[in-house]
């Protein structure tokens, strides 16, 4: 029996994947593969947008602060909480002791908070945002774990010859792997199916 805890690189590349919706996303008016290509993203936007300017970047981290800051008044939870812009999207990071239930199994709190404080600025700016919130140092955590399970793919894909399939990931977990395939030669990897059943597959490159 497959762990579903954390994804694993031992499943045959010939599984039916989950279908599955993103109301959220669609409340933004970004589909599933723009919000991965958000989130470093794998295939790209559907289309041309302008670049919002680093002073419209900080201000959509400062809507997405005020907005984390309320709900851990709501969940009467302590953290210190920082808002910056990085690599061109704004950056909301909590820090804090018992924020473990805001992170959730695997990350799926996290992810839907992330979204809900994405809706947060969409509502104020009426543009959709690339916010990354991260809480606890999951993301970096989560990053390296991430490396391995993708590392593992290619030695196995390099072994064997065949492609593999991980298990469903979020759009930030893909991203994640994709990055750690696609610095490696002759692999490489791509996401089929469905949000939540969305995964990668780990191939020889043609």
């Amino acid at each position: 029996m497959t762990d579903t805890s954390t994804p694993r690189a031992d499943r045959p590349a010939d599984d039916e994947s989950e279908s599955g919706s993103v109301a959220v996303q669609e409340d933004l008016g970004v589909d599933v593969d723009d919000a991965e290509a958000d989130d470093g993203g794998e295939e790209g936007a559907g289309g041309a947008a302008r670049t919002p300017t680093d002073s419209e970047l900080f201000q959509q981290s400062e809507i997405a602060a005020d907005y984390v800051e309320g709900l851990l008044d709501i969940l009467d939870m302590d953290g210190d909480i920082d808002e910056l812009v990085s690599a061109g999207r704004p950056v909301v990071e909590v820090v804090g002791g018992r924020l473990q239930n805001l992170v959730g199994q695997r990350g799926a709190t996290l992810e839907a908070l992330q979204e809900l404080t994405r809706l947060a600025i969409f509502r104020q700016t009426g543009t959709p945002s690339r916010l990354l919130l991260d809480v606890g140092g999951y993301r970096a955590t989560r990053r390296k774990e991430l490396a391995a399970v993708a590392r593992n793919a290619v030695e196995k894909v390099k072994e064997y010859g065949e492609p593999v399939r991980l298990e469903p990931m979020s759009a930030f977990e893909r991203k994640c792997v994709h990055d750690v395939v696609n610095a490696i030669d002759g692999v490489e990897s791509e996401s089929e199916g469905v949000e939540p059943g969305r995964r990668i597959v780990v191939r020889p490159a043609d």
